[in-house]
């Protein structure tokens, strides 16, 4: 593959066709790691006002050092994999004590930080500090596996490194960062993971095998679906006069540490929540949910019962405190939405 073309191809196409993103605008080694940590696993529309309401609310990488837990976790509610979260913090606690605040500019350094692996690390060094590192992720896998038409499985790890060893050779001598984000860019606009790519548009048409051979359909190996494990929950929202009743999930394991209404096993019919809560004011029958986690889903019910009398040594808090200050997983969001209405 010829290097000088490949790089005036993918660097003229950004510079007339890249996104605006919020995270672009002189972006600085902090802010470019903080787009890259919420952009794992999220599309980048969801991300966007994330990004602007945290960098808003944490602008520095000391901020993000003594920020609490809580409203971390608040800036977070929606987004999901909330490790992410607490591996930030502690990533900048240790920047702050080990490298004055200042995020190194090594990848082994990087490395040793909390919630990075070598994708974000390479993000990092190439987009933030313009070094001559690469950052693959499954974007620019799915645009070389296409250009070679190479039907390998993109998930085996020997692969995933020879497609990053050519990357690598195709680096350019400067504008590493813009180059970076092209691929990633080209992956998500065009050479699209879902549906027909938008060939007609790429820079590496003219180059790319799949298109020429009809194999963009095919191309890249599709993934076997998962099979998750069904787990069947009712959610019991209590309220007093006015105060929800909230608890702590555990600080290890699923949505760690996060705030949730009362969750049960199975799926509890309407007569044994009048069983369990026989002097309750009222009982309201609540919709039916699902969600999905990566390889679990909740089929969830919910009840909202009005209580006649308080419950002792519980969280206890107003409507508002659940919009403003408690963390509630996207998993409940059918009843915290039903709740704030």
């Amino acid at each position: 593959m010829d290097a000088t073309f490949f790089q005036n191809a993918v660097l003229t196409w950004y510079d007339q066709s890249k996104r605006d993103l919020p995270w672009r605008n002189h972006p600085n080694p902090y802010q470019v790691w903080i787009s890259e940590i919420m952009l794992q696993q999220t599309r980048v529309e969801a991300v966007i006002p994330y990004y602007i309401r945290f960098i808003k609310e944490v602008p520095t990488i000391y901020d993000l050092a003594h920020i609490e837990d809580d409203k971390l976790s608040k800036l977070w509610e929606g987004l999901g994999y909330y490790s992410r979260a607490r591996n930030l913090k502690k990533a900048a606690i240790k920047v702050c004590e080990e490298y004055f605040g200042k995020i190194p500019d090594s990848k082994e350094e990087l490395l040793s930080l909390p919630g990075i692996g070598p994708y974000t690390a390479g993000a990092i060094l190439s987009i933030a500090f313009d070094k001559k590192e690469a950052a693959v992720d499954g974007n620019v896998l799915r645009v070389f596996a296409r250009l070679n038409a190479d039907s390998r499985d993109l998930s085996i790890p020997k692969i995933k490194k020879s497609i990053e060893d050519e990357v690598i050779s195709l680096l350019p001598d400067t504008r590493n960062g813009d180059f970076t984000q092209a691929l990633m860019e080209i992956g998500a606009t065009i050479c699209l993971p879902n549906g027909e790519p938008i060939c007609q548009q790429c820079p590496l048409g003219s180059i790319c095998l799949a298109k020429k051979n009809n194999l963009t359909q095919t191309i890249p190996m599709k993934k076997k679906k998962i099979h998750r494990k069904i787990e069947k929950k009712t959610v019991l929202i209590l309220e007093f006069r006015g105060s929800i009743y909230l608890q702590q999930r555990a600080n290890k394991g699923l949505l760690a540490g996060l705030y949730e209404f009362d969750l049960e096993d199975g799926h509890l019919h309407l007569g044994q929540v009048h069983e369990r809560f026989p002097n309750a004011l009222q009982i309201h029958e609540l919709p039916e949910s699902k969600h999905i986690f990566t390889h679990l889903e909740w089929w969830l019910l919910g009840f909202h019962i009005l209580l006649d009398s308080p419950i002792p040594n519980r969280i206890a808090v107003s409507r508002l405190d659940i919009k403003e200050n408690y963390s509630i997983p996207t998993a409940y969001r059918t009843y915290t939405e039903y709740l704030l209405k």
